[in-house]
């Protein structure tokens, strides 16, 4: 492209300035009316070139301008897939801070939709319910956006656990109404083992254990299994707990998406178990986990 300079006037310099206004850089309304390159155009884009680590001039060259356009995407702009090369801007920094914030991880933000960015988005759509193809569009924008309250503004999980770690808080227990059911013998020896544990933690706990079907008067249903759903079955909010180092969090991210009381989360222990190599001491192992994630989750 041509560059953009000081003294042209047209829809380039129009297209420009209304990157610029929209990004917070001041522009006096003569020269937006005329669609003239003066004076504050060259100052804004002077300070836009500065703040992203570019010659301090006022040319809008191809470097500049891949920047700017980069700088006006909004999450919701574009769909968001993985691809060559990777889609890059700023809607895709602000979907890789939610997602580490909501504990998935992406890994460092960069604002490029890379490999790590499609897996942690794809486990976000499972842990919310929707079909996981690792692919960000309206579905999915709007579950973000619904859970602005829960990321915007924080830190990553990384940083948050170091902070508060895990917690099994008795009054969480005695708090909330919680179901735990076991599709599998292997799931329902670790769904008891929830149920003992939070029984000698208060007399008084909150906590159901269900052979089947859980009751609907309660706030959080967790329904344990060893197996993953089938795959004509419809997406359900669910944790694959192997591939999960962020137990609580994933909770939280999934009580915050419900739709509907109570909340029902799937607990899938696929890759952790065995038939004949599964101990007591691996099933007492997955019961404090998963107990003190609800617990941490729950907790004000």
């Amino acid at each position: 492209m041509e560059p953009i300079v000081a003294g042209m006037q047209g829809p380039a310099v129009e297209d420009v300035q209304a990157r610029l206004t929209m990004l917070g850089y001041a522009i006096v309304e003569n020269e937006l009316g005329e669609q003239l390159f003066g004076p504050s155009t060259s100052s804004a884009v002077r300070a836009f070139r500065m703040d992203n680590g570019l010659a301090s001039d006022d040319t809008v060259d191809m470097t500049c301008w891949s920047k700017l356009v980069d700088a006006s995407y909004r999450l919701g702009d574009r769909t968001l897939y993985l691809r060559l090369p990777n889609f890059h801007g700023a809607d895709v920094l602000e979907l890789q801070h939610a997602l580490n914030a909501l504990g998935f991880s992406c890994g460092e933000a960069d604002g490029y939709f890379g490999p790590h960015t499609e897996a942690a988005l794809q486990q976000f759509q499972e842990n919310v319910g929707l079909f996981a193809d690792g692919m960000a569009f309206s579905d999915t924008f709007s579950y973000i956006d619904r859970l602005r309250h829960v990321w915007e503004g924080k830190p990553s999980v990384s940083e948050a656990e170091l902070r508060t770690g895990f917690a099994r808080a008795a009054s969480v227990l005695e708090r909330y109404q919680i179901a735990v059911v076991g599709e599998d013998p292997i799931a329902r020896n670790v769904a008891s083992r929830m149920w003992n544990i939070a029984s000698a933690t208060t007399e008084t706990s909150g906590m159901q254990l269900c052979d089947n079907e859980a009751p609907d008067n309660v706030d959080l249903v967790l329904e344990i299994a060893s197996e993953g759903l089938p795959d004509d079955a419809a997406p359900r909010a669910t944790i694959v707990l192997v591939e999960c180092v962020n137990v609580s969090q994933r909770i939280r991210t999934a009580l915050a998406a419900a739709a509907s009381r109570p909340a029902r989360l799937r607990i899938e222990l696929t890759g952790m178990t065995q038939y004949g190599s599964f101990t007591s001491s691996d099933a007492q192992g997955l019961a404090v986990m998963l107990l003190d994630g609800v617990c941490d989750a729950l907790s004000d």
